[in-house]
């Protein structure tokens, strides 16, 4: 019975992501805690490789429409992935079980998802602010950032959040991108977070099973409900209106948010 409920919750959580783009691990992570009492270093552990899966094939789809805009990829990545690294050695230091530890998991997992709930309301709130296509001629000039530190300060910020808590890598991913690639069309900079989410939830996720942090049997369940979930969701996009789904899911979001901060 239990198997079929964590199937189920890949099955949800693979459909939200599908239809609004914001990351599993806002909404897997506090399901995982919740719902299954699994405790918050081993949800945390779990969760980033199920992104990482989960994500890999959306990936593969947006670089074959060529939505992918790799170098954005590429300054992200490198100030996230050494950020991960540099987290990953403090737990590997201290002790991800350690009741510390566990704490400031539950509390920045709590303020991550207060952060990610705001984004998401933002977005619903003030529509779809970026433009849809460019001409080639003006796609080298939205490919450059306001500043070329501002995306390895951001994507430091994000690595470090993303490896304690496997959140950040979705809206706030989205929400950073947004404004700091403002002339940059939607639909790559949604292609850019989910594929800059892929190496940066991996090298986060093996980190976590060398700590021993991650279930192997639960992620199988889950990815074998995240995979038909994702394609699902995917295809109800656009019959479904969107500002509806992420003011519903904000308000989740926050709830969540603020029982992790008040634990």
């Amino acid at each position: 019975m239990h198997d079929f409920a964590f199937i189920f919750a890949g099955f949800f959580v693979g459909i939200v992501v599908g239809l609004t783009g914001v990351g599993g691990g806002s909404l897997m992570t506090p399901i995982l805690i919740f719902f299954f009492g699994v405790k918050p270093y081993l949800a945390v552990g779990t969760d980033l490789l199920f992104a990482a899966f989960t994500k890999m094939g959306g990936t593969v789809s947006l670089a074959r429409q060529r939505l992918v805009p790799w170098r954005v990829v590429a300054h992200l990545c490198a100030g996230s992935i050494p950020a991960a690294l540099l987290t990953l050695y403090v737990l590997h230091t201290v002790g991800p079980a350690d009741p510390a530890v566990q704490r400031v998991m539950t509390s920045t997992l709590g303020v991550a998802l207060l952060l990610t709930a705001a984004a998401t309301l933002f977005k619903a709130v003030r529509g779809k602010q970026a433009p849809r296509s460019l001409p080639d001629s003006q796609l080298a000039q939205a490919l450059r950032p306001r500043h070329w530190a501002l995306p390895l300060l951001f994507g430091a910020v994000i690595g470090t959040l993303v490896t304690l808590t496997s959140v950040g890598a979705g809206a706030i991913g989205v929400t950073v991108l947004l404004i700091l690639y403002p002339l940059l069309p939607l639909p790559r900079i949604v292609g850019a977070d989910i594929a800059y989410a892929v190496p940066l939830t991996l090298v986060a996720g093996l980190g976590h099973a060398s700590l021993g942090s991650v279930d192997w049997p639960l992620l199988a369940k889950l990815l074998a409900g995240s995979l038909p979930g994702i394609w699902v969701g995917s295809h109800l996009m656009s019959r479904t209106p969107e500002r509806l789904i992420r003011s519903v899911l904000s308000l989740l979001l926050a709830y969540a948010g603020t029982k992790l901060v008040l634990l």
